[in-house]
């Protein structure tokens, strides 16, 4: 069954509704100097609205040191999709392809409904921190995150090897799907007890991706048709 793109939408969160139709306001009316470039301004507003990171996250010095110039990056798109029934937790996929397997599957210790309150602001950073003496590893390849959203620590997560059957049935129907936000049949296994869980929702989007070094990655949504809209990015850094 295809995923569902319209009546749905009159069920969801105010948030998620004016994500699919770029209808977001702005998160702040304070005017930018004209030289500088959008994206910089962008992360200023962030550091204005929200408190920094936790002193236990060291993302903070990720975040503080802004943007890395565009020589020091290796810059590709790369599709992210959030989902979850309402009253779990959201998982969070990464696909260098819609069509192709993801290259990162991790359940965070969010629950989805709050994530839906947070898009609310306009202006999302989730950040995962991983603590490791190796440098063997690229960075998602790490297992073990602390997961932090809007500069609170919500807990730990470890990334998973294989995906579930209910990602693998996420994927199926959304493998057609460059970005959106809607409602999708609950897998099979879960038909008998998704009133209770409720719907299955998701967000998906293409995101920028930059690599700062070996041991930071960052994720910036692109809104489609560079319209305004909601902000969402997602950092993992890893720290020694």
């Amino acid at each position: 069954m295809p995923p569902v793109h319209s009546s749905p939408y009159r069920q969801m969160e105010p948030a998620l509704f004016s994500l699919l139709h770029h209808t977001a306001t702005a998160a702040t009316t304070e005017k930018r100097s004209s030289k500088r470039t959008s994206t910089t301004g962008g992360l200023l507003r962030i550091f204005k609205l929200f408190p920094m990171l936790t002193s236990g996250c060291k993302m903070v010095a990720l975040l503080a040191s802004g943007r890395p110039r565009k020589s020091l990056l290796t810059d590709r798109a790369t599709t992210g999709t959030l989902f979850g029934h309402r009253k779990g937790r959201l998982t969070l996929t990464i696909q260098e392809d819609p069509h192709r397997l993801p290259v990162f599957v991790i359940e965070l210790p969010l629950l989805t409904a709050a994530f839906h309150k947070e898009m609310a602001s306009d202006i999302v950073r989730i950040a995962l921190e991983s603590e490791t003496k190796t440098h063997k590893k690229k960075v998602l390849e790490e297992f073990v995150w602390a997961v932090f959203c809007n500069g609170r620590k919500i807990g730990y997560s470890i990334r998973r090897k294989q995906m579930s059957e209910d990602e693998v049935h996420v994927m199926q129907l959304l493998r057609g799907v460059s970005m959106g936000a809607g409602v999708l049949p609950p897998p099979p296994s879960e038909k008998e007890t998704v009133a209770g869980d409720g719907e299955l929702t998701y967000i998906r989007a293409r995101f920028e991706r930059v690599v700062g070094s070996k041991d930071s990655e960052s994720l910036y949504m692109i809104n489609p048709d560079g319209a305004a809209g909601a902000e969402l990015s997602i950092f993992f850094v890893r720290v020694h």
